[in-house]
């Protein structure tokens, strides 16, 4: 999950939220546990204290006004066992105090009001400390007999095994909250890539579409984003639509413009005067910033086209043969190494706009060789396609390589052309994001490098 991914945030709010409730969950059920297992407690101890009360009220008239009760809890017996049963008679000056054996020569200490809580009964809870500074639960109760007068009656017992068994459960239910949070992590990990599974798909098929080997995107979505795949083939047919549409009106002004220049300078070739020199000038001056913002235009057009790849080494192979017949009289050895596989990211009569310009210079300064070579390559991190053309010609220095790569200037008057395959080489290869550079070939002559992008 990358950063900033819808993924990553339904990952993170899914997992806020379920942290959220578990822990709301295991706080509660920590309470829910302490609460009934402190009652638990405190109903172990409301049993002794019935047994005192009925002691008190009902005294065995065989023993001894000191003698201790049964309560069946064998710690009563031991000293200061952190178990404990007291009886204070609070009517008279001096209290009279009983106690258990455990008590020793101690005494319980009384709950103050603010620690402790009443029950309907009159039976007060709540927590002190004995002598030893053990934990003590405490339950008391004041027992009204009458003209016998008025008891306190209290019994405690040590929170030891109590807070124990809190102890236990609470690690249980961090082990198996931990277990469940782990799994519940996995789950949602797994939910959150099957929901986003088609959005993925989308993604791929667009990466398809751009690298030219899908022209649509195919297949079933689900209800959700079928009208975003539904309204991406539109968009994908409407741009080709307006891309053909554009061409064609290219042509039509193309043909309309060009035809009636071509006249007039017919025309002016006819006559020998300074007026039909003029006309002529600035009729070449007219075609060719018609050629220049017809190519500009047509190539703007063609690099809106989506997904469109071109194979390289067709292209390449039939320029060079193309080449090779047109100049078979001058014996020019070709050489031409690439791997098969390379591919360009647009459109075919654009890729055989630049080459054949490289291709036909390259034929044209040659003495006896030209060399081409493509190669395959990664410029940050994007696929390019590097194809070098040299040639044993006379080569340009640094100055007149600058020149010749502005529109319309021409170095030697001799060759034929416009002086615009170069400057058109340039243009649209900046328009794809590529570029052209020139330099000195190892041959002896010119070396053009252009760079493209490659699928």
């Amino acid at each position: 999950m990358r950063s900033n991914s819808l993924a990553l945030r339904l990952f993170l709010s899914a997992t806020a939220w379920t942290a959220v409730c578990l822990v709301a969950t295991g706080i509660i059920l920590s309470s829910i546990y302490h609460q009934s297992q402190e009652r638990s407690f405190d109903r172990r101890l409301e049993v002794s204290l019935l047994t005192l009360i009925a002691d008190v009220a009902a005294p065995d008239p065989t023993a001894g006004s000191q003698s201790a009760p049964t309560l069946g809890e064998s710690r009563f017996g031991l000293p200061l066992s952190g178990w404990y049963w007291q009886i204070t008679a609070l009517d008279g000056g001096k209290p009279e105090v009983r106690g258990s054996v455990s008590l020793w020569d101690t005494k319980l200490p009384r709950l103050r009001d603010e620690d402790a809580t009443t029950s309907a009964d009159g039976t007060r809870h709540g927590y002190a400390a004995d002598a030893e500074e053990q934990r003590l639960r405490v339950i008391e109760r004041v027992v009204d007999l009458g003209e016998e007068g008025r008891y306190l009656i209290a019994v405690a017992g040590e929170t030891q095994e109590l807070e124990d068994e809190i102890r236990l459960f609470d690690r249980a239910l961090l082990v198996t909250f931990g277990t469940l949070t782990a799994v519940l992590l996995v789950i949602t990990m797994f939910q959150v890539r099957f929901g986003l599974a088609p959005l993925q798909r989308i993604s791929g098929a667009l990466a398809a579409i751009r690298a030219g080997t899908a022209e649509r995107l195919e297949g079933e979505f689900p209800h959700e984003i079928a009208p975003l795949a539904r309204e991406t083939n539109a968009l994908i047919d409407a741009n080709r639509d307006i891309v053909e549409r554009a061409r064609t009106h290219v042509g039509n002004l193309a043909h309309a413009l060009k035809t009636p220049l071509s006249v007039i300078v017919n025309e002016a070739a006819g006559r020998d005067d300074p007026l039909a020199a003029k006309v002529t000038e600035q009729a070449n001056i007219m075609r060719d910033q018609i050629t220049r913002h017809l190519e500009r235009a047509r190539l703007a057009a063609a690099l809106k086209v989506v997904g469109s790849v071109t194979r390289v080494v067709p292209v390449v192979t039939a320029l060079t043969r193309t080449m090779d017949k047109i100049h078979q009289d001058r014996g020019i050895a070709v050489e031409f190494n690439a791997p098969a596989d390379v591919r360009f990211r647009g459109e075919q009569q654009d890729l055989e706009e630049m080459v054949g310009n490289l291709v036909d210079n390259a034929f044209k300064w040659a003495q006896t060789r030209v060399s081409i070579e493509v190669v395959a390559e990664r410029r940050n991190g994007v696929p390019a396609a590097r194809i070098i053309v040299d040639d044993d010609g006379p080569g340009l220095s640094p100055a007149q390589r600058d020149e010749v790569a502005r529109r319309g200037r021409r170095l030697d008057q001799t060759k034929p052309g416009s002086g615009l395959g170069l400057s058109i080489v340039v243009e649209l290869a900046a328009l794809y994001g590529g570029s052209l550079q020139l330099g000195n070939a190892p041959i002896g002559g010119l070396r053009a490098e252009l760079v493209l992008p490659a699928a």
